[in-house]
């Protein structure tokens, strides 16, 4: 079994609120100038992991399904005189870029992760494998337009971010990934599924992956 404990995290649901919004309510948690280019997602992702303050010893684990779905939308409207700064900002692991660039932040290791039903069970048994003292997790979405309607878009935004370490004093919740013995082929944990539990503070014992099952016991 897989152990970690949960010592902070930081939450951003955006509800209907869209970019410009954004964009002015977190534009003095940045650098001067830098929040002119970055996306809703960057942005929530980069305030989240701002209150963990990222150390360069600290691994960043990643997790999105769709990621800069304006950004893409936007480039992909750009042609054919294609936006290179749209697509710089279209990329997966752009939030998080976004963020740890604008401030300068090094980090020890930066894994991008994406996936659909089983992205929860992904990231954090790639968290709990890191070796590294403390790892930050974080993920979200970006609430898509047009791409929505193929199914290539989240239909919210939100954020989040989490510091996990071995430590077990003065954490939050035990996180654990165990093998189950039902290997269920659908079994389904969604990131979103996670956010909003997250969010809750709700106990999690959930077969989230074939033969994987996810813990969070709240302290």
């Amino acid at each position: 079994m897989l152990e970690r404990q949960l010592h902070a995290l930081s939450l951003a649901d955006a509800g209907a609120e869209d970019l410009a919004a954004t964009r002015e309510r977190l534009k003095d948690r940045f650098p001067r100038g830098a929040t002119r280019r970055m996306t809703q997602l960057g942005l929530l992702l980069g305030a989240a992991l701002d209150d963990l303050a990222p150390q360069p010893g600290d691994t960043i684990v990643y997790a999105s399904s769709f990621a800069e779905t304006g950004a893409l939308e936007g480039y992909l409207d750009s042609f054919p005189t294609a936006s290179p700064t749209l697509f710089q900002t279209s990329i997966h692991p752009s939030a998080v870029q976004q963020a740890l660039i604008a401030r300068q932040h090094a980090v020890g290791e930066f894994f991008p992760l994406t996936g659909r039903a089983h992205l929860a069970a992904q990231a954090l048994q790639t968290a709990l494998l890191a070796p590294a003292p403390r790892v930050i997790l974080c993920g979200g979405e970006e609430r898509g337009t047009w791409l929505l309607a193929h199914r290539a878009a989240s239909d919210r935004t939100f954020a989040f971010a989490l510091a996990l370490s071995r430590d077990p004093a003065g954490s939050l919740a035990r996180v654990t990934l165990a093998p189950a013995a039902d290997d269920t082929a659908n079994a389904e944990f969604t990131l979103p599924d996670f956010f909003d539990a997250l969010r809750a503070r709700q106990p999690i014992d959930q077969l989230a992956a074939p033969g994987r099952r996810l813990g969070v016991a709240w302290i």
